[in-house]
């Protein structure tokens, strides 16, 4: 049946004013001012008085897998189920490995992958973890991007980490020119999603790759560079010569060396930077170590994807307007993964959609065009979560 959502203050990202939208075959049908317009004794109409409406968010890095795994096998984070992405308005997900890409690889990632895809969920993923040569499926990055539909770019390759392969420009850029040309082949991201570490090397690599060779900067994609106030400094120089960075949604003491993804969308929205060149991700699933200067690990925490909302719900009451909040987590982060039907709410595109309540709290999650989340309450479990619910063993 079509769904009418009438009367919704739509955010597009931009502020669009009160809309009626058209919801059929998991795609949005129409817009339109008039409501005259769109109904149709087929349709169910669902009216939000007022309620914002605005993209799904596209959380372009999580362990769907589990991440960790560096304190022992015991330490392995389990793989993160649909609600627990869903619930935090999180209509589409990029999956990466870790640290552990060796009892984790990538034919297990491209397995939750395909699951959370069965469950409902918008869901790709980078070949590769931390470490070069890159663990993959057919043997090569290239091949995996051109040949295995969810896979988009390589990633996340380990840089400036103790962790890491510690690998040398030469080696960053055969990966990254083999990424580069899958993407030309196929229209995806074709990207080399980085892991940036707290070693004082910093974006090193990435400056000496752009000050000598033709790769184009988009193809470098660096990530928590929020983890040190320097590093994030460097990376505002970088998105100014064509690097897309990404902020990490991890939790920031306020006597840390660090900027919280809330502090970081301010700073670079005021550093008159292209706006379209920072997105945000809730490293979900990962683990988020401390270590000791031995590299042991002394604590741990783990990432959630209901990070996303939280930073969004901190933008709103430090006076960030919606319409500027959004595009970090949302058409800024499709452009950067050629995700073209994602990240607006626009004609055409996927009926990934989320309503706000008066809070900024998210009250209804659609994905493509059925509802995961009703009135605050989830109504789509995966298929393990609903034996949870129903009591089954």
């Amino acid at each position: 049946m079509l769904k009418l959502i009438s009367h919704a203050h739509v955010f597009a990202p931009e502020d669009n004013g009160v809309c009626h939208l058209l919801i059929g075959g998991g795609r949005i049908l129409a817009i339109s001012k008039s409501l005259d317009d769109l109904r149709s004794a087929t349709a169910e109409e669902i009216d939000l008085d007022g309620a914002r409406v605005v993209p799904g968010f596209i959380d372009g890095h999580a362990h769907v897998t589990g991440g960790g795994g560096e304190s022992g096998f015991a330490s392995r984070v389990p793989p993160v189920p649909l609600s627990r992405f869903t619930s935090a308005g999180v209509t589409s997900v990029v999956g990466v490995l870790g640290t552990d890409d060796t009892t984790r690889d990538t034919r297990a990632l491209l397995a939750q992958t395909r699951a959370l895809r069965e469950e409902g969920l918008g869901a790709w993923c980078h070949t590769g973890g931390y470490h070069l040569p890159p663990v993959t499926f057919t043997g090569s990055v290239r091949d995996d991007i051109v040949h295995v539909d969810p896979v988009i770019g390589v990633g996340e390759v380990a840089i400036s980490d103790h962790r890491s392969s510690q690998p040398t420009l030469a080696e960053l850029l055969r990966v990254a020119s083999d990424a580069h040309v899958a993407g030309l082949i196929t229209g995806k991201a074709g990207i080399l999603h980085l892991h940036l570490g707290d070693g004082p090397r910093g974006l090193e690599l990435v400056r000496q790759a752009l000050d000598t060779t033709e790769l184009p900067p988009r193809v470098f994609n660096p990530t928590h560079v929020n983890r040190r106030k320097a590093l994030f400094e460097e990376a505002l120089e970088l998105a100014a010569r064509g690097v897309t960075i990404d902020v990490t949604a991890f939790p920031v003491a306020e006597e840390e060396d660090a900027w919280s993804a809330t502090d970081s969308v301010i700073r670079y929205l005021d550093s008159g930077k292209p706006p379209a060149r920072i997105t945000v991700s809730s490293d979900g699933g990962g683990c988020l170590p401390v270590f000791n200067e031995q590299g042991e690990m002394l604590s741990m925490d783990i990432g959630k994807p209901a990070a996303l909302i939280d930073a969004l719900v901190d933008l709103l009451q430090k006076g960030v307007p919606l319409a500027s909040a959004l595009p970090p987590f949302t058409c800024n982060v499709a452009e950067l993964l050629r995700l073209h039907d994602r990240g607006r709410l626009a004609v055409n595109y996927a009926a990934d959609l989320l309503v706000l309540d008066d809070k900024g709290a998210i009250s209804d999650v659609m994905i493509g065009g059925s509802w995961h989340v009703r009135a605050h309450q989830q109504a789509v479990y995966g298929q393990y979560e609903s034996n949870i619910q129903s009591g089954s063993e």
